[in-house]
Parts: C-alpha cells; sequence; structure tokens
C-alpha cells in the first residue's frame, strides 16, 4: 500500500474530515492503519447494529407503553428510572451515527440521527456532532475542546487561578460536586440544544427546531395528561436526573484525570490520542452499558470502526502503543471514575489555597 492509500485510509478511519494533517498519520498512525484495515475491523456490521437499533427501538416503544398502561401511580417512578436507561441507550445510539459506524452515507445518517437525538430524546444532532468533532480533533486540550471548558467544572490549576463566577464558586469542593451534578446533565443537554438554534452555522436549523419542539411538547403533554401534576413533576426529575447521572457516568472515565494539554503543546495525532484517553477494563456487559466507549483509545483512533469491532481493535492498538513505548492506560471503571475525582480535586487546589488566606 502506497503512503497516499494509507494516509486516505487514515483519514477516514479517524472520521475527521477537514482536520489538520500533522504528518504522523503517514508514518507511526499509517502503519497502525494498515494492520486494522488488513484485519477487517472497518468494515461495516449491519446485522449487528439491525439488531442493536431494533432492541433499543423495542425498549423505547415498550416503555412509553407500560406508561400508559400504568396510568396515574406512584409505580411510574419505576417506568421514568427503565426510560432514563433507554434515553442514554439512544444517546449512544446517536453518537454511533454520528461517527458513521451505522450507514456509509452523511445524508443517512443525519436523517436517523435527527430522529434518534432531536425527536427522541430531545438533544440536538447537529450541536452534539459539532462539539464532539471538536473534541475528538483536541482531546483534553483547553483551548480547543469544549468537553474540558471552565463552564462549570475547572479541569487544571491554570483554569482555577483564571476562574470567574459559578466555576469558582463551585471550584473548591467539585470533586464531592461532580455526582450530584450530574443529575443536572441531562437538562443541559435540553437547554444547550435549544440554545444552539440560534447559531446560523447549525445545519439543518428549520429541522433540528421542529423535531425539538415536537419532543418537548409531546413529552410535557403526555406527562401532564397522564399523571397528576405532581407525579408528573416526580416523573419527570427522576427521569431527566437518572439519564443525565448514566451519560455522565459513560463519558467521565474516558479523559478526565487524563494528561492536559495546553497553549502550543502539539503531539503527533497517534500521541495525541492515546495519551489522553484511558480505557475501561470489563467483558460484554461493560460493553453493552457504555455503548463501546470503554475502548475509548482505540475509538479515538478510529472513531468510524464499528462499536463490536473495537473489542478485536484492542489487542491490535496496545500491542502497536508496546512497540513504539507510548503508555497505554485500562483501568477498571471504579478506578477511573478515582482517578477523575482526584483529578478534578487537584485542579481545584489553587481555589482552596486562596480561600484559606482569605480565611474562608
Amino acid at each position: 500500500m502506497t503512503n497516499s492509500i494509507a494516509t486516505d485510509a487514515a483519514d477516514r478511519a479517524a472520521g475527521t474530515a477537514g482536520a489538520e494533517d500533522d504528518g504522523a498519520r503517514g508514518s507511526d498512525f499509517a502503519r497502525l492503519s494498515r494492520r486494522i484495515v488488513g484485519a477487517g475491523l472497518l468494515d461495516r456490521r449491519p446485522g449487528y447494529y439491525a439488531l442493536r437499533l431494533g432492541l433499543v427501538t423495542a425498549a423505547f416503544a415498550g416503555g412509553w407503553a407500560v406508561f400508559f398502561a400504568v396510568g396515574d401511580s406512584w409505580y411510574q417512578l419505576l417506568v421514568a428510572a427503565f426510560l432514563a436507561l433507554v434515553f442514554a441507550q439512544v444517546a449512544l445510539v446517536a453518537h454511533d451515527l454520528a461517527h458513521r459506524q451505522v450507514f456509509r452515507s452523511r445524508r443517512s445518517s443525519e436523517i436517523a440521527g435527527l430522529v434518534a437525538g432531536n425527536l427522541g430524546i430531545g438533544m440536538s444532532y447537529g450541536w452534539w456532532m459539532d462539539k464532539h468533532t471538536r473534541h475528538h480533533a483536541n482531546p483534553n486540550h483547553e483551548d480547543h475542546d469544549p468537553d474540558v471548558s471552565p463552564d462549570v467544572l475547572i479541569w487544571s490549576p491554570e483554569q482555577a487561578v483564571a476562574s470567574r463566577g459559578l466555576s469558582r464558586f463551585l471550584g473548591r469542593r467539585q470533586a464531592f460536586l461532580f455526582f450530584p451534578l450530574l443529575t443536572l446533565e441531562g437538562f443541559n443537554l435540553h437547554v444547550s440544544s435549544f440554545r444552539a438554534l440560534r447559531r446560523p452555522s447549525l445545519r439543518h436549523r428549520g429541522r433540528e427546531a421542529a423535531l425539538l419542539v415536537v419532543h418537548v411538547v409531546a413529552y410535557l403533554a403526555v406527562l401532564f395528561a397522564m399523571l397528576s401534576p405532581g407525579k408528573a413533576v416526580a416523573f419527570l426529575l427522576l427521569h431527566q436526573a437518572i439519564f443525565g447521572v448514566y451519560l455522565g457516568c459513560t463519558f467521565a472515565p474516558n479523559h478526565k484525570g487524563m494528561p492536559m494539554l495546553r497553549g502550543d503543546d502539539r503531539l503527533d495525532f497517534l500521541r495525541r490520542q492515546v495519551l489522553t484517553s484511558r480505557n475501561v477494563r470489563g467483558g460484554r456487559i461493560t460493553d453493552t452499558v457504555l455503548g463501546g466507549l470503554n475502548y475509548q483509545i482505540e475509538h479515538h483512533l478510529f472513531p468510524s470502526m464499528p462499536m463490536p469491532n473495537l473489542r478485536r481493535a484492542q489487542p491490535i492498538v496496545r500491542e502497536y502503543c508496546e512497540e513504539l513505548g507510548i503508555p497505554y492506560l485500562e483501568s477498571g471503571l471504579l478506578s477511573s471514575y478515582a482517578q477523575a475525582l482526584r483529578h478534578l480535586h487537584a485542579a481545584g487546589a489553587p481555589l482552596r489555597r486562596d480561600a484559606s488566606t482569605r480565611g474562608l
């Protein structure tokens, strides 16, 4: 295979159309890409995704069917918890659609993504795709990764020193507040989705807006038509809280607590993805619960790789990193959360010192 073909394959594998070509894809990453392509791990898995989409759709429809069958009862809180888990699985499906793991064409991926994201769970597919693409291009980079911007939490001592407002107020105890704050993440996704509609750069703004409005109106209408006001509010709060915690617990182990980049820090593509990502050990159940994101290193190197192939790619990537002497981090799920919380606590240290100095 020539270098140009290897580079093209690497670009397709990375799924970063328009991203910079930093030269690594013709060297270390291109050699890894040839191994992955040779093993057939970028091939589509239509059977797997037909089954997965069918099961998630059945769970979604079944959950709402049970909701209507149960009626005005406090047992609806159990339905709320179940549907929260299903909503998170729909979000994980939307994630795979955004990376074109399911369909080869952009149009098919967008249509399915709008249905799953905007209509299904009230999350803007276009907004999330833009945000997530920027994260993939520069993971854990303070200046370019929106997932580590200091909007609410702070991710480094430098951000702590420069923090203002809410992030500065929360920063001193943010490690203890992390999981409680995740209960608000579901609401944040909805609010951020509607705010994104103001951006002229958002593709298909009209469709996105219409589907989001239909979701919200239908969701609230069903709750308050079927349940008493108190039960409806309790259902909404529990459903959105569990949804947010589940999503947060799915994405938090992947990068939090890993090296942070800032300013002119530059690494080649391979090292930028591997050194800022963490894998989570586990079996098939972990794969299903985390949507394959427990293979975060492999996913960041090859975002368009179908989820079931990530497990098979792991030994190839790990062995290759060992050959090059690149640290490859794996940990258990609870250990990954502990590392993330320690990192958050360390990032807030300047704020605690400042408060101590001022006698607060």
